[in-house]
């Protein structure tokens, strides 16, 4: 079996692309042919990667930027030219390059359609690519989402759930004690600590997370780590409500800190409030570490799926301070809830969201077309 995944950027900067590249090197570590096919980042030279025996990465240069999105013409050269080389073809969506040198590629062989969002925001690209994603729909042999909520309910693949699967994502975790954790215990001596992690933008929701602090009593501490257009303005919401000593912004993280923060915190929160936030791998990360997860209930999105209400943690409606501050205080103040919920959130993970069941889902798909 010979797999081609094709996707968005390289050096990896985001969750779609973090996804086909482990796909590839699962894959390839179980000696299946698996290559990848990517345009670069705009400061990535073009370049042929040879991973390892079974696996070589081909980045190609992004030359254009148009209609909110990265155009790689040379994709389609390359495609053409190496196509003829695959039995499956595993296109990553939203990507409108990838399906464009798909389209233009005279592939005959299979196609999986890998939908890890809708394009939901960008309306003008939208106009201009849905006949191409309309196409590529059509042309997949099978259509894998992140989970089965939102393939589900994904607007575009109503008349398509005949030939719907899902591939939950998978991540490993560096389970090592990180030196930073023994200080940040110290630091946090006797504190309930809340961790959140993310891009600072508006679908994030991260104005609900500051404000539940306002319900919260001085052993509570939230802290956000991430950077984002929206830093001023959570920083100025945190002084006009007087919350600068129960949240606080973190800023930019290394992947040191990251572990140590997974570590040193009591649960971990995910207040996103709109459909863009589709799976949250950093709830998989967090129930990796045995944490319970406070979460949201966003219509359609497949996050409520990932965080199982009463079994991983809790999940409350959208744009809520308060049922942010009521979940934390629920598990927060239970030992037995807590136990179970830190024991489910641990179970949950092994049994869906590791790197292996990724690829062994991923394999099962590619064995049944």
């Amino acid at each position: 079996m010979k797999v081609l995944q094709i996707g968005k950027f390289y050096p990896i900067r985001g969750g779609v692309e973090k996804v086909e590249y482990d796909l590839m090197i699962g894959l390839s570590g179980r000696g299946i042919r698996c290559d990848m096919l990517c345009a670069s980042t705009e400061d990535h030279p073009e370049a042929t990667i040879k991973i390892n025996e079974f696996a070589t990465l081909f980045v190609v240069p992004t030359q254009i930027k148009a209609a909110a999105t990265m155009l790689a013409p040379k994709m389609v050269l390359k495609l053409r030219r190496i196509a003829r080389n695959y039995d499956i073809i595993h296109i990553h969506h939203p990507d409108p390059m990838a399906t464009l040198a798909l389209f233009l590629s005279g592939y005959k062989g299979k196609v999986i359609l890998h939908w890890h969002s809708d394009i939901l925001k960008q309306k003008a690209l939208l106009k201009i690519y849905k006949p191409f994603q309309s196409w590529l729909i059509k042309r997949a042999n099978l259509i894998a989402g992140t989970s089965p909520v939102y393939v589900q309910e994904s607007p575009f693949l109503q008349q398509w759930q005949s030939k719907v699967d899902y591939i939950p994502i998978g991540v490993d975790v560096d389970y090592n004690q990180s030196t930073l954790t023994k200080t940040l215990k110290d630091e946090y001596l006797n504190k309930k600590l809340i961790f959140s992690l993310g891009r600072l933008v508006e679908y994030k929701g991260y104005e609900y997370l500051i404000k539940s602090a306002k319900y919260l009593d001085d052993s509570y501490r939230i802290v956000i780590g991430g950077k984002g257009p929206l830093k001023e303005e959570l920083e100025l919401l945190i002084i006009e409500n007087n919350l600068a000593e129960k949240v606080k912004l973190l800023g930019f993280m290394s992947d040191e800190e990251v572990i140590a923060y997974y570590q040193a915190c009591d649960l971990f929160c995910l207040s996103s409030i709109l459909k863009t936030e589709a799976f949250a791998i950093v709830q998989i990360e967090a129930m990796a570490y045995s944490k319970p997860i406070v979460s949201t209930k966003i219509p359609e999105s497949g996050v409520s799926w990932v965080n199982l209400n009463g079994e991983s943690g809790i999940t409350v409606d959208i744009c809520n301070e308060k049922a942010l501050a009521s979940a934390f205080h629920t598990i927060l103040s239970d030992e037995i809830l807590y136990k179970k919920l830190s024991n489910g959130s641990r179970k949950r993970y092994l049994e869906f969201f590791t790197q292996q069941k990724m690829v062994d889902k991923c394999l099962q798909i590619y064995n049944k077309i």
